[in-house]
């Protein structure tokens, strides 16, 4: 089947070597805010995968001897066709995703950018490049792969999650338009693929955003061939809040940062640390932001809160929901999940949990916070570092001196001073501890698509 003019958001396809590519076998997701069906997509079949490995090395030859800015004219020109689409990617990110349509916007947007963001840092270092393939969640996340591996001369293939492929398989079907046969691949399949991708032995390189459990799994099998990896993993994010924050100022961006997309972004604050001289004036506005915030279906105006994306992860809430009682910790706020056709859960604010807590040791994932006091610095730093997640951090205070020195003892990859989760394509992220492997964006997430090679040029003697 060839690639056709209209971008129907109706009917999905495999992506394999710029073809549309239906399966004898299919599936369908649901819609978090109701589970309604939707859209059935294919399996893709072991076949599938040897026929994508093998057009994408073939593109390769060719694709990694094109300049720096023949790629990113293309590059340009797929971000400019994913603006044009952009009505019909966000409305379909929030029926897959269940994130609120202004939120599904933002993130929409922000991939339009960092196509050409990534594609226009200069990167003067010679490269031995070599193919990879990127497993990803999101919009964003997939844009993010698909441009550094592109624009460094690579082909890649994208396994969507398997709870989101729609979005993911519609950027394969436009990237077609742009690119040669094989550049940019799109494989949805079921549980067997993600292993057949790690074992074949054709890829070089596996860039994975997801879980640590997945990523250790993921690890272990891409051993076997020694393949190349970045690993953007769990993350347990804490704030750390002073006691000369102005309150009234931070907490819009505070809840914000702590709830955007029901909590469910790495990258979220996931642990509040509130000095002790401030907690209970910022309990109390921590809770009558949250509270005015809207719980509701994605596509329904105003909303904030939507579901959470599928089952299984609102089974973990809910597993995670029953400590509050077990643990007799103090609600401040929320702390039930309300009956529905869909994947709720009602924003909650634990009030000082203990530090061996499951609230404060997990990473929940969905929109539940722990607020926690303190009132020495080197106990909450010690706190902060006190997981196994180092993915990011952020200190709140008007003393920049005092930020500064409370900030580089912070065993994270990213850490911010009186924001939290500020990105952008020309720099680079990652995790530290079992939050990550290497980085993405930027020059450092560049060079992670690329092989090094130092070469000795050496003339005869005379």
């Amino acid at each position: 089947m060839t690639v056709t003019a209209n971008l129907g958001f109706s009917s999905f396809y495999n992506i394999i070597n710029n073809e549309l590519i239906t399966s004898i076998q299919s599936t369908y997701r649901v819609n978090p805010a109701d589970c309604s069906a939707l859209p059935e997509v294919p399996i893709c079949t072991e076949q599938d995968l040897e026929n994508a490995v093998k057009a994408a090395r073939v593109v390769f030859q060719k694709w990694s001897k094109t300049t720096f800015a023949e790629r990113r004219t293309a590059l340009y020109a797929y971000s400019d066709a994913l603006a044009e689409h952009q009505v019909d990617f966000i409305q379909m990110l929030t029926n897959e995703q269940g994130k609120p349509l202004a939120q599904a916007a933002v993130e929409i947007d922000m991939a339009v950018k960092w196509l050409k963001g990534l594609s226009d840092i200069e990167y003067q270092r010679p490269l031995s490049k070599k193919m990879r393939c990127g497993r990803s969640s999101s919009v964003l996340l997939a844009i993010g792969k698909i441009a550094a591996a592109v624009y460094t001369g690579n082909a890649i293939l994208i396994k969507p999650s398997p709870f989101t492929p729609y979005c993911a398989l519609k950027l394969g079907e436009l990237a077609a338009r742009f690119f040669p046969p094989g550049l940019i691949q799109v494989l949805n399949g079921n549980d067997e693929l993600g292993p057949a991708i790690t074992r074949h032995p054709g890829i070089d390189k596996i860039s994975f955003t997801g879980s640590t459990d997945t990523g250790k799994r993921v690890l272990a099998s891409s051993s076997v061939s020694l393949k190349r990896v970045t690993f953007e993993l769990g993350g347990n994010d804490a704030a750390i809040i002073c006691e000369d924050a102005d309150v009234d100022e931070i907490m819009p961006k505070l809840v914000i940062l702590s709830f955007l997309v029901s909590s469910q972004i790495c990258m979220m604050i996931k642990r509040l640390y509130v000095h002790e001289k401030i907690y209970d004036r910022f309990r109390d506005a921590f809770v009558r932001h949250t509270a005015s915030l809207k719980v509701g279906n994605g596509s329904e105006p105003d909303t904030f809160f939507a579901p959470v994306q599928n089952s299984m992860q609102y089974a973990k809430l809910k597993d995670l929901f029953l400590s509050i009682k077990t643990e007799g910790l103090t609600v401040a706020l929320g702390g039930t999940i309300p009956e529905s056709n869909g994947y709720f859960i009602n924003p909650t604010v634990i009030d000082n949990p203990p530090e061996d807590s499951r609230i404060v040791q997990e990473e929940p994932f969905g929109p539940i916070i722990p607020l926690i006091k303190w009132s020495n610095e080197d106990d909450v730093i010690a706190r902060a570092n006190g997981t196994q997640s180092g993915l990011g951090a952020s200190v709140w205070t008007r003393d920049l001196g005092r930020a500064n020195r409370i900030a580089k003892q912070l065993e994270a990859g990213s850490v911010w001073v009186n924001s939290h989760f500020d990105v952008a394509p020309n720099v680079s992220t990652g995790g530290h501890k079992w939050s990550g492997i290497g980085s993405e964006w930027g020059v450092d997430g560049l060079a992670s698509y690329c092989n090094t090679q130092t070469l000795w040029l050496k003339k005869y003697s005379t």
